[in-house]
């Protein structure tokens, strides 16, 4: 009887055990995935707006072409080596910039002071064709972060219903960011 007893109670004993290990593992792997959550930054392309079409190549024209990238999260994010380039891979790389949390910086294409809300690519020339084009956010490993696509383009990627509003006099892009914004 004594013999039944201790394997009944090591049988008792072992899946206590083994439930107290699994809880604690399901436990951890929910705070872990709960913390990666909360702290995983949002940087998106919150809007465009390409070339108006009557470009004159003034430095007041092109830096009226410009896009806003967007950081949703509470944390900020150090954009070193980040890029944002269009489809013919003209390309604009982030150098030594940290976007704060809850802001939005506007890169324009043409020369100006960068100041901590606009940055300028220095360009002399149009970068955002106002036909079709998409634009594409990378980090600095060129995972691609984010993108926006508009105009006639056949061969730009679709997500979704999830569509943007173009308005052709001004040139800008509105609506959710990452869409394809083709009419």
């Amino acid at each position: 009887m004594s013999a039944s007893l201790s394997v009944t109670a090591r049988r008792l004993a072992a899946a206590v055990l083994a439930a107290g290990a699994l809880a604690g593992a399901g436990a951890a792997s929910a705070s872990a995935d709960n913390g990666a959550r909360l702290h995983r930054a949002q940087v998106e392309i919150s809007d465009v707006q390409h070339s108006l079409g009557h470009d004159n190549r003034s430095n007041r024209s092109l830096n009226m072409e410009w896009v806003d990238v967007t950081n949703t999260s509470h944390r900020s994010v150090n954009l070193d080596g980040w890029t944002l380039s269009d489809e013919d891979g003209r390309t604009y790389t982030f150098r030594h910039y940290r976007l704060e949390g809850r802001s939005t910086v506007r890169v324009h294409t043409g020369v100006g002071r960068d100041i901590a809300t606009d940055l300028y690519q220095d360009r002399r020339t149009s970068v955002w064709d106002r036909h079709s084009d998409t634009a594409t956010l990378a980090n600095d490993h060129g995972r691609i972060i984010d993108t926006a696509s508009w105009g006639n383009d056949r061969h730009a990627p679709s997500w979704g219903n999830d569509r943007r509003g173009h308005d052709e006099r001004e040139g800008r892009l509105e609506g959710r960011e990452g869409r394809h914004l083709g009419r």
